[in-house]
Formats: structure tokens, C-alpha cells, sequence
């Protein structure tokens, strides 16, 4: 063992007294594998809890536990003197997120129960800053319940409550990098003005192990947050700056929080069951009213324009690690989101043959012109979103090529029952145009399907949009 693992000259406090006596939870979480990485890096040696079974490294020790399951947390906190808390459980689908405040409550009693019977001599836990006078969102109420529920018992538990965490691969920074990159125009509800104090990723890892380094800070609860106050609205508008791009913002009234999430779920990565409880804690605002951390640990915090800088720095160090990452599907994402993107092309082009190669004078009708106008802005939103690989825009997709199949299908129905439906019979030229065209939509509709659900798997392994 290190000497800095055994003792720390700040103080003269004793941190580690033996080895891997510091447990990590939730270390595949952007907090988690942050933490150990920064522990390891000042000498400690420490145990990793994962849900998966993982491979020892250098200073880490991993030992494979569900929460859910109290006999498993025994093995991972024998010999456990201090233990991070940072699990979460807003994970799945919509049926497993209705329970996740069950889950999160479950969580916290099995590891103080088991944190008891080893002895466990101090918790620390990362919570989220809320104000407790406020009829809180689901996700503060059970982040708070946690904090609660593990304070409950005889271990003394340093709670840190922390605001907006600005950091790769985190809900919040995904939702505003994806929206910021993706629309120039926004459409928000009333909440993007509610004040908050992003913080840096690496701050607040620095926070949770000088909490553990000072001895002062056990039992204690205290608030964290960035250098500056900002709404949600304003964090957009800097990280659009950082861009170098505009962004118009429109607030309308009536989005609710849950058509937020889904439009969310449409234009970014993050699933609707994990925004819906981000976007309900941004209702309220989430600055720290008690700065009395700094009595223990102080040090110059990151401002928002650097704690962005740094987070898309470590979006590129994800996305260069799993450059060698194949998909094993013959028919992978890349190759579908070509194929849509050519097929919708295609069909843009065949639509046009309606007013220079189609001899009818139906098209030019008031209904006709009006459809195709609808059809044509259709197809270019689609192209749009599919180009810009959002789930919305293979929704769209797939939506319209169903429609133009039926269309097409309609403006030859005279081949089989002979007679026209929609204009006058098209010649033999723009009868086969037409079986083209619902050969190519079908390519679109395959396509669309395709993407639409490898989309978040393909951006999970850090690909670049």
C-alpha cells in the first residue's frame, strides 16, 4: 500500500487503514467511474461495486452485488470502512420507472443493513439539492428518501446535495448537448427559467473524497453547486455560444413535463423514463442557500463554459476508446442510416415527376398542391432529423413512407380493378413511377424501423453524431 493511501499529511488523518477498505457503488455511472479514477490516481486502493462481473485493475478490486439483493451486499462490504452511496435506479422501461422510487427506498435500506452488520464506519452519499419546503418531483422526494433512509442508522453519513452535475455521459449535460446540437429552434415550457448551479463532474468528485479526507464533514449535510446561478435557458444559450451557432428559444404554457420527456426521448438519446424525472427536478430551482462546505473543503470551482469545454473533451475520449467497436448485426446501424437517407432523397425526386413529367392536369388542382406542399415539408423535416440521426426524424420517416406507399398504391388502383380514385388514370410511364416510388418507401419504411430502435445502442458505445 501507498503512503498516501494509509495516511494523509492534510491533518494528519488517517483515511485508509488498510486495503480496498473504500467501497465504490455505482462505478459504470459517469460519477462512479470518475470517483475511481480519481482515488486511485492519489493512491487508495479501493473495492468497486457493479452489478456486472468485471475484471480487476490496478487499485481496484471488483466485487459484483445487486442492492436489490441484501445477501449480496455482505461479500461487497466486508471488510468496508468508508462506502460511496451513488446508486440510482431510474433505469428501463416505463413499467420498471414507475417503481423507481420502490427501488431507489429498497436500495438504501438493504446496504444500511448490510453496511451495520460489517461495521461499516462512514457513508457518504450523493444526493441531489432540493428545497424541502417544496412539493418536490418524484426524483428529489426519493433522492432525499435515500438520503433519509441511510442516515437512519448508527453509521454517520456525510450527505452532499448536489445541483445540474455538468460531466459526459450524464442525463442532464446529454439532454442540453443534444437539444442545443441538434435544433436552432427550441420550443421550452416555463421551466427552462428556473435557476440552477451547474457543477463540474470533476468538482464534485473532489468533493466526495475530501469529504472523506476530512473527518469534520462525517454526519454532516451540505449543499454543492457551480460559481454561477443560471436558468436552464441560459445554459443553452452558452453552450450554444460554444458552438459558434444562434438558438431562438420559444416558451409555450401547456408542454408538461411528460410531453417534455417524450419530446426528449424524440430529439436526444436519453429515454423518456430517465428525462421525464430530470425534466420534473428542473421545475423548481436548485441553488445552495447554505454554503457551509467551504468551512471544510474549499477550492476554486469550474464555471459553466469550462465544466462544458471539459465534458465534450471527455465525449471525444469516450468516442476515440470504442472507435474499434463493430456491430455483429449484418445489417448494422450505419448501413440502414445510409439507406434511409438515400431512400428519402429518392422519394423527394420521384415526387417531383408529378409536376414536370406527369401529363395531368389534376396535380395542379388546390388539393393537390396543398398535399404536395405538406408531403415535400414532410420530407425535408424528415431528411433533416434522419440526417441528424434523432429518433424523431425515423419517425418521421417511417410514418411518411407508409402513407406514400398508400398513395401510390391508390394512384394505381385502376391496374387491378379499373378505375381511378384519386386523379385521372396515369399513363403506363407514370404507372411504373409509381411502383418505383412504393418499392423505394418500403426500403424506407425497413430502414426507419431499423434505426429507430439501434439508434440508442449505436450512441451507447460513444459513437459521434
Amino acid at each position: 500500500m501507498t503512503s498516501a493511501s494509509v495516511q494523509k499529511l492534510e491533518n494528519m488523518e488517517i483515511v485508509e487503514t488498510k486495503p480496498y477498505s473504500i467501497l465504490v457503488t455505482g462505478v459504470t455511472g459517469f460519477i462512479g467511474s470518475k470517483l475511481l479514477t480519481r482515488l486511485t490516481a492519489a493512491g487508495y486502493t479501493v473495492k468497486a461495486m457493479s452489478r456486472r462481473e468485471l475484471s480487476d485493475k490496478p487499485g481496484i478490486k471488483y466485487v459484483q452485488a445487486d442492492a436489490l439483493v441484501e445477501n449480496d451486499l455482505d461479500n461487497a462490504l466486508d471488510g468496508v470502512e468508508v462506502a460511496y452511496y451513488l446508486l440510482h435506479s431510474m433505469e428501463g422501461d416505463k413499467k420498471e420507472w414507475e417503481n423507481f422510487d420502490k427501488r431507489e427506498s429498497l436500495q438504501a435500506k438493504n446496504f444500511l443493513n448490510a453496511a451495520t452488520k460489517a461495521g461499516v464506519k462512514r457513508i457518504i452519499y450523493l444526493g441531489g439539492l432540493v428545497n424541502d419546503g417544496l412539493d418536490l418531483s418524484r426524483h428529489m422526494k426519493s433522492r432525499k428518501t435515500v438520503g433519509d433512509i441511510l442516515s437512519s442508522g448508527d453509521i454517520p453519513v456525510t450527505q452532499l446535495r448536489a445541483s445540474i452535475i455538468i460531466g459526459a455521459q450524464g442525463g442532464s449535460f446529454a439532454m442540453l448537448r443534444y437539444l442545443v446540437e441538434r435544433l436552432r429552434v427550441m420550443v421550452c415550457p416555463k421551466w427552462v427559467k428556473s435557476l440552477a448551479q451547474p457543477i463540474c463532474l470533476s468538482d464534485v468528485v473532489e468533493y466526495l473524497v475530501k469529504c472523506m479526507e476530512k473527518k469534520e464533514t462525517s454526519g454532516k449535510t451540505f449543499d454543492i453547486g457551480g460559481p454561477e446561478k443560471v436558468n436552464y435557458e441560459q445554459m443553452m444559450r452558452i453552450y450554444s455560444a460554444i458552438l459558434n451557432r444562434n438558438l431562438f428559444v420559444l416558451q409555450i404554457p401547456f408542454l408538461t413535463t411528460k410531453l417534455s420527456s417524450y419530446w426528449i426521448d424524440l430529439i436526444t438519446p436519453v429515454k423518456a423514463s430517465l428525462a421525464r424525472p430530470l425534466v420534473e427536478s428542473l421545475i423548481h430551482d436548485s441553488i445552495v442557500h447554505d454554503d457551509s462546505i467551504k468551512k471544510y473543503i474549499d477550492f476554486e470551482l469550474k464555471s459553466l463554459h469550462e465544466s462544458i469545454i471539459i465534458a465534450q473533451e471527455d465525449m471525444i475520449e469516450i468516442e476515440e476508446a470504442n472507435k474499434g467497436y463493430k456491430f455483429s448485426e449484418k445489417m448494422g446501424f450505419p448501413i440502414n442510416q445510409k439507406i434511409l437517407s438515400v431512400s428519402l432523397i429518392m422519394m423527394a425526386i420521384i415526387g417531383t415527376t408529378y409536376y414536370w413529367l406527369d401529363n395531368r392536369l389534376d396535380v395542379f388542382e388546390i388539393s393537390w398542391l396543398i398535399g404536395s406542399i405538406v408531403w415535400f415539408v414532410a420530407i425535408g423535416f424528415g431528411i433533416l432529423f434522419v440526417m441528424q440521426k434523432t429518433r424523431l426524424g425515423y419517425l418521421i420517416a417511417g410514418i411518411l413512407s407508409w402513407v406514400t406507399i398508400a398513395f401510390w398504391l391508390f394512384d394505381n388502383f385502376y391496374v387491378i380493378f379499373d378505375m381511378s380514385l384519386i386523379a385521372q388514370e396515369p399513363d403506363i410511364y407514370m404507372t411504373l413511377r409509381n411502383f418505383l416510388g412504393v418499392v423505394i418507401a418500403g426500403i424506407a419504411v425497413f430502414s426507419s424501423h431499423n434505426v429507430f430502435h439501434k439508434i440508442r445502442t449505436y450512441q451507447a458505445k460513444g459513437k459521434r453524431i
